[in-house]
């Protein structure tokens, strides 16, 4: 699968972007846009080429990648023996000096082992002796912040060895330092604007908007900004081959792509505790002159310009402990859309799929995806004029 010749490093070489299920199209999209090459698209994840500068640009502008992997091996194996001798085999102070520390993760699709934590630790003892057997120390773990990330994946008899070029999960952005009780992951957010077909083309809403973070990924989208632009670091910055001045460059690049909106972002929300936290947000972001947030109840509002596109995207609360609240929160979502918000297209995602019977719409579309471990639907919804009417006929 992966060159084996280490030696003779092309200048393009193959790296994974790993994301959640359901946006390994849209992620594709993103890399090729970036200028990857050869972009193959897998099950979470999205393999593709480009060179040292463009690992360091995918790290900072994909907005829908968890973390971007650098394969360095890959071999075959029969057994756990086997296994491990390969990992000793391999010239590891090519990535790692004997001073530095380092971790290592395991994922499995494979029935010669059953633990991840078990593949993790045998590579980690293979490492620790090969290094210790060749100069007499050896390199200290460090799981938490470790100076060299590797990662290592077992399909069948393969096994793929990759550096993590990112550190910790891309989706920690750097700009949320105040979460309310279930904010949405970053990366699950701009997934769902960019399924949503949100570019900057409109206002844009964000009903329920908690700690803002629909909010802060939809300014970012329409602006063109990087999405880790606010991260304190990645990982490749402690690899012995980083390059300063070549990150300063794509960064500075990265940076003049940057463009004007014209449009209003607006959030909602009908706890002050939100809205506060959510304003913090949007300073740490810089995003405070793109974005208006209100302590407004959704269900007592209507739309402000009832003739103008509006872009309604959120994450409705599912923590309804009652049949009877799961209807009447859905249902009066169902009629507020229907009656206040004409000439509107609304998405949200939802882990109650009881839920969505109550809304009383039909949705344009529906989408699977998971929100943490519970299976979701991203539904769409179209508000026409003729929703009005719907008002009339009811009441």
């Amino acid at each position: 699968m992966f060159a084996n010749n280490f030696k003779s490093m092309e200048k393009n070489y193959k790296m994974v972007a790993k994301t959640f299920f359901g946006f390994e199209d849209i992620l594709a999209t993103e890399l090729r846009n970036l200028g990857a090459m050869h972009v193959t698209k897998g099950v979470r994840s999205v393999q593709f080429e480009g060179d040292k500068g463009f690992m360091y640009k995918a790290n900072l502008c994909l907005r829908t990648a968890l973390k971007i992997l650098k394969p360095i091996a890959s071999f075959y194996i029969r057994s756990e023996k086997e296994y491990y001798q390969k990992l000793y085999q391999f010239n590891w102070q090519q990535y790692l000096g004997v001073t530095q520390t380092f971790a290592v993760t395991a994922t499995l699709q494979t029935e010669l082992f059953s633990h991840s934590q078990f593949v993790a630790l045998r590579a980690k003892d293979a490492i620790v002796d090969a290094f210790r057997d060749a100069t007499g120390k050896r390199p200290n773990v460090d799981v938490q912040h470790p100076d060299v990330a590797i990662h290592i994946h077992v399909q069948r008899n393969e096994v793929i060895v990759s550096l993590d070029s990112s550190g910790e999960s891309l989706h920690q952005r750097g700009y949320r330092t105040a979460t309310n009780l279930a904010p949405i992951n970053e990366v699950l957010a701009a997934g769902i604007l960019l399924l949503s077909g949100w570019e900057g083309q409109s206002d844009f809403l964000d009903p329920m908007c908690g700690s803002g973070t629909f909010l802060i990924e939809a300014a970012m989208i329409a602006c063109n900004i990087p999405a880790n632009i606010h991260r304190k670091e990645f990982a490749f910055e402690r690899w012995s081959d980083y390059d300063e001045n070549l990150f300063n460059v794509i960064f500075s690049s990265c940076i003049k792509k940057i463009r004007e909106f014209n449009y209003q972002i607006t959030g909602y929300d009908k706890a002050p505790s939100a809205v506060a936290k959510a304003k913090d947000n949007l300073r740490n972001a810089n995003l405070s002159d793109y974005i208006k947030i209100y302590q407004r109840d959704f269900f007592g509002t209507e739309k402000e310009d009832k003739d103008k596109p509006l872009h309604i995207v959120f994450n409705p609360p599912y923590n309804e402990r009652l049949v009877s609240d799961t209807e009447q929160l859905y249902g009066s979502i169902g009629s507020t859309l229907k009656h206040h918000y004409p000439q509107s297209e609304a998405w949200f995602i939802t882990a109650n799929l009881e839920g969505l019977k109550y809304v009383g719409l039909r949705p344009t579309r529906k989408i699977k995806l998971f929100n943490g471990k519970l299976e979701s639907r991203l539904v769409q919804y179209k508000m026409y004029e003729g929703s009005k009417k719907a008002k009339y006929s009811q009441d």
